[in-house]
């Protein structure tokens, strides 16, 4: 089987295998803004608007959200932080604003209502289109300079999302996402110099953080958990780009049960003609510990396309492929310019290349639209795999794959399970409790 790779797999040794890229694998350069460390946002303490002063009580089971929301309405006004003390604050959809901050204090929980009637519908890109969805949990739409951060939770309270979602997929094994209606945790779209600091994001009914054509989003130090057993939770992405730009994400520790950063940005016969979709462009990635999900980068299930993306210097124990590409033959898709460098741990297949078939719909178009791959390098990289490092479904009359270069790696297959050692770093998220713990506080 693997000799059909090598038309396009050059097998290369670096001269010197520790050298830094500082320029994107396009060849220009990686821009300043990457390696700047201070914060974006105005001084936290400044203009504080604890939600207590704005009618919440400290009562897990009354829903906040009109508190809330009249602390973020307050604070829009002149510009300021809304602030959530300690405790466990139940809410459905809040509203931010440019020139509106949230910080979640060390103890403070702010808690999804699990009831979907709380939600009001909104008209957000899912799935690839712009139509009416229920809203997120958190929401900032066209906001300049917005930032999450603390030392808090924002906790989705997905276990009665996750059964019901199950329960009509037994059902009705055609059932998608947008018939399971379910929040998503945190939705930005039209957002610039957005950041996401510190906090711990948990048990997501839908997918975790969602960025819409953003552009200049910093994710630093957050962890991002929802789990695989004993409830899987479905859909639980931990990070979507939707046709964003310029995304550092860095020093996070992510275990979800499906994709941990999605490459998204539109779907269909003809997305690449639709002003609402997009190109994600200058991604970094670095400095991260994963545990589960179905692909570390994954390109797709709804991408038009993905430039400059690179992710390096991490950790990965238990996720099932490093870097992989949903070819599907519905939508022209275009991933190029892709760097994995310097990653260690456990994965099943490094990289994976496959069609992606799931909701196939031409749309009346007679031909299927061509995609391609082009110029991925993985270099330096030290791995088990339990399948194969690389597995490439070769489809010529779907997509074409080129310049794909594997240089100077330390990969090596196990054909039979995981030593007890390895199995034992990839269920590290187990430490953090069950679905039901999580969902009973």
């Amino acid at each position: 089987m693997m000799k059909r790779f090598f038309s396009i797999i050059i097998l290369a040794i670096l001269a010197n295998p520790l050298c830094r890229a500082e320029s994107w694998p396009d060849g220009t350069p990686i821009e300043k803004w990457f390696s700047v460390r201070q914060s974006p946002v105005p001084a936290l303490q400044d203009r504080r608007f604890v939600i207590t002063d704005y009618g919440a009580v400290r009562d897990s089971t009354i829903l906040q959200t009109a508190a809330i929301q009249k602390a973020i309405d307050a604070a829009a006004v002149s510009g300021g932080t809304v602030v959530v003390p300690k405790g466990v604050w139940l809410t459905s959809s809040l509203f931010f604003k440019s020139g509106t901050h949230l910080l979640l204090e060390r103890g403070a929980v702010l808690k999804g209502s699990d009831d979907i009637s709380d939600y009001p519908v909104a008209k957000v890109h899912i799935e690839g289109v712009i139509q009416p969805y229920i809203a997120a949990l958190v929401n900032a739409y066209d906001v300049q300079g917005f930032s999450i951060r603390g030392e808090g939770v924002i906790d989705g309270n997905g276990l009665r999302y996750w059964r019901d979602f199950w329960t009509r997929r037994r059902v009705n094994p055609a059932c998608t996402n947008l018939e399971a209606l379910r929040p998503r945790m945190i939705y930005v779209a039209g957002g610039k110099d957005i950041l996401i600091e510190g906090v711990t994001l948990r048990n997501s009914g839908f997918w975790t953080t969602h960025l819409y054509k953003c552009d200049y989003v910093r994710m630093k130090d957050v962890t991002i958990f929802a789990p695989h057993s004993p409830v899987a939770a479905p859909s639980s992405d931990a990070i979507d780009l939707d046709a964003c730009n310029n995304v550092h994400i860095t020093g996070c520790h992510i275990s979800v049960n499906d994709d941990i950063i999605a490459i998204k940005g539109g779907k269909g016969p003809w997305a690449d003609t639709d002003p609402d979709n997009g190109v994600n462009t200058n991604i970094l990635v670095e400095k991260c510990r994963f545990g589960k999900g179905p692909g570390v980068i994954t390109f797709g299930s709804e991408c038009i396309g993905g430039r400059n993306v690179i992710l390096r210097d991490s950790e990965v124990h238990g996720a099932t492929r490093v870097l992989q590409m949903k070819m599907r033959p519905d939508t022209p898709q275009r991933y190029e310019y892709v760097l994995v460098e310097n990653v260690i741990g456990e994965v099943r297949w490094v990289f994976y290349v496959h069609p992606w078939t799931q909701f196939f719909d031409l749309k009346g178009r007679e031909d299927i639209p061509m995609s391609y791959g082009e110029h991925v390098t993985i270099r330096n990289c030290r791995l088990t795999c339990t399948e194969q490092a690389i597995e490439i479904a070769e489809k010529p009359d779907q997509y074409k794959l080129s310049d794909i270069v594997v240089e100077d790696n330390n990969v090596f297959t196990e054909l039979h399970q995981m030593p007890q050692r390895a199995q034992q770093k990839q269920d590290w998220e187990l430490e953090k409790g069950t679905p039901e713990a999580e969902n009973s506080k």
